[in-house]
């Protein structure tokens, strides 16, 4: 399945690690470099960790919660209650929540309103919005600061599973503050170079600490799942829109997830608005979108990756509603970048080459949105190129770099003639952060021979 999906254009496998254990996560990281041996691109891996989660406790059966009905919620597993109650795993929920306050179970589907509070580790709440509750489900607590780490011990195991086995991306949830980011980055040490950080914007505070969390990190999650129930769901998209711009302003990648496809968890295929919402996300530039439940639990996960690859090729033909290249260009490098961009769009060149170790140059050349120009990136590093795949309009390629600048470069022609659809004659930007003053200028207009 994993080398259907490969085929059909998926480019990154998520982990999830609030499913599953190491052992599993471990069988899927061996399938992806088994499969990544036999195809032209490399599926890049991207560790989602749990973060500081709350969730209700073990139900012996399901629950059925009524509109109206006042039930009772504990903190404690040891409290028995009536059959109509069930526990949250959270020690500090009746000290953080205050009556009248919201609490909503399920992403959403059912809302709970704080009714009292009682000094046994109980409190009684009003079923607002009832539903069948299961075992050990998600809940939010809207516009309430929760009392957890950023990064849990939980977090802390998964991360150095990461770290052992050279994944390309971690997903740290519920980025609060630029604070959270540097404790990872910490914890990953020498690491953190190679492997990239996304975070999560999944609650208010990340939404009010914005600029300093996407300066701090190496890219963002639009995670819409929680963000929608954390804050007013109406103001959702202008939220999505305004952390592509900043990311598109500071040079970050940005990545939407959750609910693009989320009617083909069971049909075949999408509705007219999960068709318009990827298109969106596709005119705001954003690098990637991403998949759950349509990929792991659904009935048809290659055919949801085949409507997005579908959906982002006929979108991709007109211009971005959200284009700009009104970027923040920190250093010369950057600045160099743009020149490489608007000289190949201005003559019509069928390609920019980028050659770069460690990636850099490439994100650079990236940041400047080309319209109308393919990316190829070429570096002799693997994690490299894996990460590369993140990066949007980009093809990332492997191959040995010669000490003499013009051998690497015919190198690259003779890939791109092969495998990209370039033919001689074709007039191509280079640029490197590897061969200048080496006998090679910083940008180069060639010609394919």
């Amino acid at each position: 399945m994993l080398e259907k999906m490969a085929a059909a254009g998926m480019d990154i496998v998520r982990l999830n690690m609030s499913h599953g254990d190491h052992e599993s996560a471990a069988q899927v990281i061996k399938s992806i470099k088994t499969l990544n041996r036999k195809i032209d691109f490399p599926i890049a891996i991207l560790m989602d960790t749990q973060g500081p989660e709350i969730r209700t406790g073990d139900l012996v059966k399901e629950l059925e919660l009524k509109n109206g009905a006042v039930i009772s919620i504990t903190i404690r597993d040891s409290v028995n209650v009536e059959e109509t109650s069930f526990h949250i795993h959270y020690d500090d929920l009746i000290e953080t929540v205050k009556v009248g306050d919201r609490i909503t179970v399920d992403n959403g589907i059912i809302n709970l309103e704080v009714l009292e509070k009682h000094s046994d580790g109980l409190m009684s709440c009003r079923v607002i919005d009832g539903g069948i509750l299961k075992s050990k489900r998600h809940v939010n607590l809207p516009g309430i600061r929760v009392n957890l780490p950023a990064i849990t011990k939980k977090d802390r195991a998964d991360i150095l599973f990461a770290i052992e086995h050279e994944l390309d991306f971690i997903a740290l949830s519920f980025v609060r503050e630029a604070a959270d980011v540097r404790e990872l980055r910490a914890l990953m040490g020498d690491k953190a170079g190679k492997m990239k950080i996304i975070a999560k914007i999944e609650d208010q505070s990340g939404v009010n600490n914005l600029e300093e969390i996407i300066a701090e990190a190496d890219g963002i999650m639009v995670a819409r799942g929680d963000l929608g129930v954390e804050i007013n769901v109406a103001e959702l998209p202008n939220v999505q829109r305004r952390i592509a711009r900043l990311c598109a302003e500071q040079g970050k990648r940005v990545i939407v997830a959750t609910h693009l496809l989320e009617s083909m968890i069971e049909n075949p295929i999408p509705t007219r608005a999960e068709v318009t919402d990827v298109a969106n996300a596709i005119y705001e530039e954003v690098d990637a979108v991403m998949l759950s439940g349509e990929t792991t639990v659904g009935k048809y996960p290659v055919r949801c990756v085949e409507q997005l690859v579908a959906i982002a090729s006929a979108t991709e033909k007109t211009q971005g509603l959200e284009f700009t290249r009104n970027l923040i260009c920190r250093d010369d490098k950057q600045h160099l970048a743009l020149t490489a961009v608007n000289l190949a769009e201005s003559l019509g060149a069928m390609g920019i080459i980028v050659i770069t170790r460690r990636g850099y140059m490439a994100d650079y050349i990236t940041n400047c949105h080309p319209q109308n120009t393919r990316i190829y990136a070429f570096t002799n590093d693997s994690q490299t190129r894996r990460r590369l795949m993140l990066n949007r309009n980009l093809s990332p390629f492997r191959t040995a770099f010669s000490s003499d600048p013009e051998k690497t470069l015919q190198t690259t022609f003779n890939v791109l003639k092969k495998r990209a659809g370039l033919t001689a004659g074709d007039k191509v930007v280079v640029i490197s952060d590897v061969l200048a003053g080496s006998g090679i200028d910083a940008i180069q207009i060639r010609t394919l021979p």
